[in-house]
């Protein structure tokens, strides 16, 4: 069965480009942003990754870490993150985790079990390892994309995700397009007594969609 939202996400102990992690013990009591990619030296994930390192800031602000991981080496890690720091124009800091054995790629269900990295193999053989997972600091998964191979990810939606997720995480829901500073929906579950209690005023839009001013 696939790792689904609220799921505690698989601990592991893995080889980075940064060391040995034991991922629980990593996060903390953080948030955290795993990006998967299929290979090392592929244009698509080059960029990304440079995405990823441009956005250090924003993460750090929202008391996230980011991790990659990609089913190669720490070596080559190493050598990659030359190109992706020459294409970000910036630092990557965050590592990379060296999945050669595959065994992160089929936790998290990117591959199927019996799946193993064919001799001379290319990016497609592990094409299905193009996912983000954002993670909550309970360790339960709060949201998964996947995508292919041809098309990057958008970075700022990532963000903006992360936001409506810390920002739900007040007892909240955010709407369609949201982003920071808009009103957000009181759940259904809140009486409009509670509501008033806890939210000031709001507006009542249909019986079932209310929105307010978000929690600060």
């Amino acid at each position: 069965m696939g790792l689904r939202i609220n799921d505690t996400v698989p601990d592991f102990t893995a080889e980075t480009d940064h060391g040995t992690i034991q991922f629980h013990d990593w996060i903390g009591d953080s948030w955290a942003i795993l990006f998967s990619h299929p290979k090392d030296f592929t244009p698509v994930c080059t960029t990304e990754f440079g995405a990823v390192a441009q956005l250090a800031a924003e993460w750090e602000a929202r008391g996230t870490k980011v991790i990659g991981v990609s089913v190669d080496g720490v070596e080559d890690h190493k050598k990659w993150k030359g190109d992706i720091e020459k294409v970000a124009g910036t630092t990557a800091g965050f590592p990379i985790i060296a999945d050669e054995g595959l065994a992160v790629s089929k936790a998290f269900d990117m591959l199927p079990a019996e799946a193993y990295m064919p001799d001379g193999r290319t990016p497609a053989d592990s094409a299905t390892v193009r996912s983000v997972f954002i993670i909550g600091p309970d360790k339960q998964l709060k949201l998964s994309m996947t995508y292919p191979m041809t098309v990057g990810r958008n970075f700022a939606e990532v963000l903006r995700a992360l936001d409506g997720l810390q920002m739900s995480a007040k007892g909240v829901a955010t709407p369609a397009n949201w982003t920071v500073g808009e009103d957000v929906i009181i759940p259904p579950s809140v009486s409009d007594e509670d509501a008033k209690a806890k939210f000031g005023d709001f507006e009542t839009v249909l019986p079932y969609l209310r929105k307010t001013k978000a929690p600060t």
